[in-house]
């Protein structure tokens, strides 16, 4: 999926500066878990008025965003994806 307008990428590049300063400590409504997919988080852009969710993941000290879906989409597709991406990740955790 791609985010196409400027509005909404601003939206996506804030949400992923507030988990670079936040990190773990990233409040819900921004980042939420996935249901199914023990380390899987999604991000919440607009504090989940946003329609595109980056689903993530933390590898040691680093996060990893491993698919991006939009609230229109399956969910738990992307989540799929990105569980199939993290496998490439957690060698190096």
């Amino acid at each position: 999926m791609l985010v196409k307008s400027k509005e909404e990428k601003v939206a996506v590049f804030s949400a992923i500066e507030k988990l670079r300063s936040l990190g773990p400590q990233l409040p819900s409504p921004h980042s939420k878990s996935l249901k199914g997919h023990s380390k899987l988080l999604e991000l919440r852009p607009r504090g989940g008025r946003s329609p595109t969710r980056p689903v993530y993941r933390r590898f040691g000290d680093h996060f990893v965003i491993l698919a991006v879906a939009s609230v229109q989409d399956a969910i738990d597709a992307a989540a799929s994806l990105a569980d199939a991406r993290a496998r490439q990740y957690e060698r190096f955790a």
